[in-house]
Order: C-alpha cells, then structure tokens, then sequence
C-alpha cells in the first residue's frame, strides 16, 4: 500500500510545478516523507520476521546494500536524468520503479510468525514499550544501542570538512575519495559482515566488529598527525567504512533479535530511532571539540567514544546470549511471577515474550540451561514441581 502510494504522489509531484503552486509542492513533499517513513517501519518489520537468525546478517547486507543503491539512483541519478530529460520525465522513471517493489513485496516468503493484530491504540503503541523496559537489563539495551555506533558516528560526521579544510584537499579529491570510495567499502563492509556472522555468534560479531569501528578512527588521527597524504587518506577512508559496514550489519541484526514478533514494527523503529540519536546529535560537539583540541586530539576523543559500547557490550553478553537461544527457537527470560530467572528453556514460544516459567505455564520443554542434569540436552519433559529454582531436577522424556 505504501508503495503504491508514493508512486502516485511522485507522478503528482512530476506534474506540479511550484513557481505557480508551492503549497502543493510542499504538500506532496510531506506526503511522500510520511508514506518513505510508513514503508520503512513495514519493511523492517517484514525482514525481521521473515528471516531467520543464521539468515540475518547477509540479510541485513544484502538490504543495506541496496538501500545504498537506491539512494544513489534517486539522489545523483536523478539529478543527471533531470539535466538531459527534464525533471517531469525523470520523476516518472523513478515512480516506475516502485513497480519492482511492489513485485517483490508480491512474490516475496509470507512470514512464519502467527501472532494477533493488536485491536487498541494501547496494544499498539504503550504494549511494546512496557514489554522491552520490563525485560531483564532492558534499560541498559537501550544505552547501548545509542553507544555502540557512537565514535564511528562522532568520526564520520566531519569526514567532508576534515578532508577539505584539515587536509587541503580539492572537491574532485573529496568526492572520490568520501563519496564514491566510501559507499562502495560501505557495502563491500555489510556484505563481508553478514557473510562473517554465518560463523560467529552476534555477541562476537558486535566485539570484534565494534572493535574495528574503533580502531578505525585511529588511522583519522594517524593522518591528521601526518598530513595530506592521497593514498593515506584513501586507505583510511575506506577501512574506516568497510568496519563501519561490518558493525552495521552486526547492528541490525541485534535490533531484529531483541524485538518481540507481536511487537516488530514498533519495538524496532523504536530501537532503530534510538539508534540514530548519535548521528543526529553529534554535529554541533564535534566541531566545538575540534576547534578546541585540533584534529589529532580530535579523532583520539572519538575512539575512546567508542570504548564504553563496547565495554558495556561484555557486561551484556549473557543477555545477549540469552537473545540468541530465543532466536533459534529457546526462550529464556526472567519470570515476572516469581522475580527470579527460571533455568528451564522451552522450544519455538508463540507468545514470545510471555513468562515461561514452569510455575506459570508448564510445558513441554527441549533443554535445561544453568545446573542440574540434563543441561543443554534436548528431551526433557518438566515436572510441575521440578522448577530450578526450588529443585535442579527434571524428567526425561
């Protein structure tokens, strides 16, 4: 529906011309960034629910790979249409390619989640919020989603103005080294990132990845220390983005493993929104901070930025760990009945998200996490008195 809407409303906007009608322009301008943000939320949920977790990070490089694509086609591409055909013809070649969209959004897997639609504003909107936030360690996922990107955020931001006025160099330099360069290391980055998560744990993508994003800003710092260097600042450019790449196919991948399948949308524009705070906020204290310690000192600061993500990142792991068993069809949360966690784990919850202490539902259980026999060995049948937090036995099936 979204698509099939921003088509229309770009065949409008192609027919408008604002030197006699700038409301309309303006209206159609409103609309289109209503109905991108609407498309954006449906996919992001649509790809969070379809993929399944050793799927999700080559699905994440490969959908930001061509979110990459699409915005050099209706940015530059565009532009260069509009000076050969003019803006009417080429506002309607890019209203055509919502046709593909909406092919792939017909042909496409239906999702192999069965939940129920929410019917109040209140199961919509407040149920998801109250759901993260009431999650054991929900607070500090929230603080670390804004911190892990933040150095790489802090460094990116005045890549353009260091180049130009740090380093001297001219605007074809610029636009090739941070412009084409960088976006062609960004998706060569979420690519080799999703690939490399096939074979790691998200835990360890998000540290070693993470951790490359920081060691990144040192080669700024390297250079600013050095000075105008051509294949100094090609080489910084792009590892610094191909790192970046990497953690952001990590990235994703951890927003779709923390939300909850009856609260998708939501929960991840939610944590997707939160995410951006760094790139959105840091414009205005990194230039104060480099015109107070210069670039050298500058780009140091932004590494030791990204220091607290990471450092909170380990005290997360058993969380994370946790998100992981659920992912691949375990649950393990703590119980809201009985204020302490439950060692016993079940398989493939359809109320994701619910309590699955024995003491509250019990059911028929695949492992046991934590002490007692039987751990991590698929079969076991609980015993409605057998919860491990009053006895470390179970029953085999």
């Amino acid at each position: 529906m979204s698509q099939m809407l921003l088509m229309i409303s770009i065949v409008a906007m192609a027919f408008s011309d604002p030197r006699s009608n700038l409301p309309l322009m303006g209206l159609l301008a409103l609309q289109i960034a209503f109905l991108s943000a609407s498309q954006d939320i449906a996919f992001d949920a649509y790809r969070t629910e379809v993929l399944k977790k050793n799927e999700r990070g080559i699905g994440v490089g490969i959908s930001v790979s061509a979110y990459r694509i699409a915005m050099l086609v209706s940015g530059a591409g565009v532009l260069i249409m509009a000076d050969y055909i003019g803006w009417e013809a080429a506002f309607l070649i890019i209203s055509l390619l919502f046709l593909l969209g909406i092919a792939g959004v017909l042909l496409g897997p239906e999702a192999d989640v069965h939940t129920r639609a929410p019917v109040t504003l209140n199961e919509a909107v407040v149920e998801p919020f109250r759901e993260f936030l009431g999650r054991h360690s929900g607070w500090l996922l929230l603080v670390f989603i804004v911190l892990y990107k933040l150095g790489d955020a802090f460094a990116g931001t005045l890549s353009t103005v260091f180049l130009l006025s740090g380093l001297g160099f001219s605007l074809t330099d610029v636009g090739i080294i941070n412009k084409a360069i960088s976006l062609a290391m960004t998706i060569a980055g979420v690519l080799l990132g999703g690939s490399l998560m096939l074979r790691l744990s998200l835990f360890n993508a998000l540290f070693w990845f993470g951790m490359l994003q920081a060691l990144t800003n040192l080669g700024y710092m390297a250079l600013a220390w050095y000075g105008k260097n051509y294949l100094g600042a090609v080489m910084v450019i792009a590892l610094e983005n191909l790192a970046g790449g990497m953690g952001t196919a990590a990235f994703v991948a951890l927003l779709m493993a923390l939300c909850n399948h009856r609260y998708t949308a939501t929960q991840f524009a939610l944590l997707s929104a939160l995410a951006s705070l760094g790139r959105v906020f840091v414009g205005p204290p990194s230039g104060q901070l480099v015109e107070l310690l210069g670039w050298t000192q500058f780009y140091f600061v932004t590494f030791l930025m990204a220091l607290p993500g990471l450092v909170l990142l380990w005290y997360l792991q058993p969380v994370l760990v946790q998100q992981e068993r659920a992912a691949a069809g375990y649950f393990l949360p703590p119980c809201p009945a009985v204020r302490r966690r439950c060692d016993f784990i079940r398989v493939r919850s359809p109320d994701y998200g619910r309590c699955d202490c024995p003491d509250c539902y019990p059911r028929l259980l695949v492992g046991h996490h934590g002490r007692g026999p039987g751990v991590d060995r698929p079969g076991l049948v609980h015993a409605p008195d057998a919860c491990p937090a009053e006895s470390p036995t179970a029953v085999a099936a």
